[in-house]
């Protein structure tokens, strides 16, 4: 059993990587803005505050925090909050770790399959390609230096760059479910995806086994926007429409966002299949039937 200290923890991979822990008979404590429960411990950034107690018994530590990539506009400020809440909250869990003395056994984080920045290619992304030369490459690099500084301190470090996380509850697959389903764009850009018990089982594997470095958290199957759509539709029952909606008015409402829905590339699993990583959901329709 190990006692694991889990930023991010309320949201929704957080809750849903909380439960598979406990039911692996780990502990977990979370960091929280305004702690409600027992298990949970207040954290400020803006105050570059940690209570101690959060990190008593710790050996591994999950840095999920972040603002939702595609809550709001990118306006300046937006993209200011979305850097800094996951750049500075490790920053400053780096910091009370080295203050502490802390002698963890791993650091775990997040980070995005737009490492590879928000483009429509024929190449199927490694995690030895480069970073994007776009905002969400320069996110995703800044996140990972991060996580990466633990290493300063002899502490292996893993990373799992995650895509579009399809789960029952929110995330994506809830703004899915319109009353008709339709592709964005040319609908030729590919989406990259993986079901969430897929997700949280490669955390519990960074824990439970010697898995360490940067890992792609994609599912192996490849879907353009065109067919997710149309796997989406037959699975949910709604009329699937080949018109795609056009990128004109997806860059209306959203605007430099938009990005993140025309443009997408294939992304590669195979590094992590054959670190052990045997996935549940290798398919769409297997993982919307489950869904």
């Amino acid at each position: 059993m190990a006692k694991i200290l889990i930023t991010g923890g309320t949201g929704l991979v957080g809750t849903k990587l909380t439960e598979l822990l406990i039911a692996n008979n780990h502990e977990v404590v979370i960091l929280s803005r305004n702690p409600k429960n027992n298990n949970e411990f207040k954290w400020d950034v803006s105050e570059h505050y940690i209570d101690n107690k959060a990190f008593e018994g710790i050996t591994y530590i999950v840095h999920l925090a972040g603002a939702g990539i595609a809550d709001e506009r990118w306006t300046e400020n937006r993209k200011k909050i979305i850097i800094d809440s996951r750049v500075k909250t490790a920053n400053l869990i780096y910091d009370k770790v080295k203050e502490l003395n802390i002698k963890l056994k791993k650091f775990i984080s997040a980070s995005g399959s737009g490492y590879y920045g928000a483009i429509t290619t024929n190449k199927i992304f490694k995690e030895t390609d480069d970073a994007g030369n776009d905002f969400l490459g320069d996110v995703c690099v800044q996140w990972e230096n991060a996580a990466h500084q633990f290493k300063k301190l002899n502490i292996p470090v893993t990373i799992l760059r995650t895509s579009v996380v399809l789960s029952k509850k929110g995330g994506a697959l809830e703004k899915m479910r319109t009353p008709i389903v339709a592709p964005l764009g040319s609908g030729k850009q590919y989406m990259p995806w993986i079901h969430i018990d897929d997700l949280c089982q490669m955390y519990l594997k960074a824990i439970d086994d010697d898995f360490t470095g940067v890992f792609n958290a994609v599912s192996p199957e490849h879907h353009t926007s065109t067919s997710f759509s149309k796997t989406l539709a037959k699975s949910i029952n709604r009329p699937y429409v080949g018109l795609p909606v056009p990128s004109f008015m997806l860059k209306l409402v959203f605007g430099d966002m938009a990005k993140i829905l025309l443009e997408g590339s294939r992304i590669s699993a195979k590094k992590i299949e054959k670190n052990g990583y045997s996935f549940r959901f290798k398919t769409l329709k297997k993982a919307l039937n489950n869904l």
